[in-house]
């Protein structure tokens, strides 16, 4: 009986073992600094995009998004990611809807910025001109706000 109860012990030792390890992708901590809010009202919204797909405003094809409060004339938002290369959008969002409001023209009537604060004309900048690297323990950005 002894020699049947340790059998089914080891065997059941081995099995566990036989399973591997389920991999665990490290998340690393994005801290996005954002300056330049126009005044107090809504909320700093910021966008992770992987790939072109839906960038800058399309929330629903975004990696993450999110709005954060602020307080002053900055905000600063922590994320955890995976390490990666990410572009980020971010916007005032003064009436917490979401979305970049424009006027009749088609201009940002609401303060936007992104990764590597690119000069912005009259269209955003493309995926790759905001892709930034993030890598662990920590990546810092700071982006500027723009009014147009």
């Amino acid at each position: 009986m002894k020699a049947v109860l340790f059998c089914s012990i080891l065997a059941t030792a081995f099995a566990f073992q036989a399973i591997p390890a389920v991999a665990q992708t490290p998340t690393c901590t994005l801290i996005v600094h954002i300056d330049g809010f126009r005044n107090q009202k809504g909320d700093a919204g910021v966008t992770l995009f992987t790939s072109p797909d839906g960038w800058p405003e399309q929330n629903d094809k975004a990696f993450e998004h999110g709005s954060y409060p602020f307080s002053g004339n900055q905000a600063t938002v922590s994320l955890n990611v995976p390490s990666g290369r990410y572009s980020i959008a971010v916007l005032h969002d003064e009436n917490s809807n979401h979305k970049l409001d424009r006027n009749f023209l088609g201009f940002p009537k609401e303060g936007f910025g992104f990764s590597n604060n690119p000069k912005v004309r009259l269209i955003a900048p493309d995926f790759d001109t905001a892709a930034m690297q993030v890598g662990c323990p920590t990546t810092e950005i700071l982006v500027h706000l723009i009014y147009k």
